[in-house]
């Protein structure tokens, strides 16, 4: 991303619907940090292939893991990669097919991948992993061995350049709906954070389980999220 967040290049420019879209680097990592699953779209031999995948965020670069072996970390390790995380808001229920459409808030970012390299570099990543979801578990957990850590690989790539894309709002008005007796608006839709189910092989030391789900409520996942990364 250029210094200036109102002057993209074409790499992330939106074309459609650009009143949409904001350069805003703080917007954009407000929305990233309500998200859990990325696509990360990279090519092999000429086939371009998006790779769904659990990512965090840290400062300005974005983190996944996989295993060590895999043919989308091989891939994008020394190469760009872009990298889009999106979520359904509302469905938009209009009068006519075409004024249906759905509200979303999705981001596009753009950087070049590189691998974490020391073992203890590794460690550090996926304790931000684990305490990006569940604040302050990593701590508890029993640690990691090397030779666990030797099957994975951590990627991180500095966001470059990236784009907030939101769509907000009722359906579209048209002329030629004016009187047509069927019902419009908005549906709103959001991934919810159900009541915890605990493993059969839990005993009496094992706590209450991880904050900020335990407390029995169904709740937000993105507002779960956004909490998380404030702590």
């Amino acid at each position: 991303m250029t210094a200036d967040p109102a002057a993209p290049t074409d790499l992330s420019r939106a074309r459609r619907r650009p009143e949409r879209a904001t350069y805003d680097r703080p917007a954009i990592h407000a929305a990233l940090d309500e998200g859990l699953m990325a696509h990360v779209a990279w090519s092999h031999d000429g086939q371009p292939f998006a790779t769904p995948t659990a990512y965090w965020r840290e400062g300005d670069t974005l983190f996944w893991h996989g295993s060590a072996g895999s043919r989308m970390i091989r891939s994008v390790v020394g190469n760009r990669a872009c990298v889009t995380v999106s979520r359904i808001d509302g469905l938009v229920v209009g009068r006519t097919g075409f004024a249906h459409s759905i509200n979303y808030t999705s981001v596009m970012a753009f950087g070049g991948v590189e691998a974490v390299p020391e073992v203890a570099g590794k460690r550090d990543a996926m304790h931000a992993f684990i305490d990006r979801i569940y604040p302050g578990r990593s701590p508890t957990l029993r640690p990691m061995t090397d030779a666990e850590l030797a099957q994975i690989t951590v990627v991180r790539m500095p966001i470059v350049e990236a784009a907030l894309k939101v769509r907000s709002g009722p359906p579209a008005t048209l002329e030629a709906d004016d009187g047509w007796p069927v019902w419009a608006g908005v549906v709103p839709v959001r991934s919810v954070a159900g009541v915890m189910e605990p493993a059969a092989t839990n005993d009496a030391s094992a706590g209450e389980g991880p904050a900020p789900y335990r407390d029995g409520v169904s709740r937000a996942l993105a507002d779960l999220l956004r909490h998380a990364a404030r702590q």
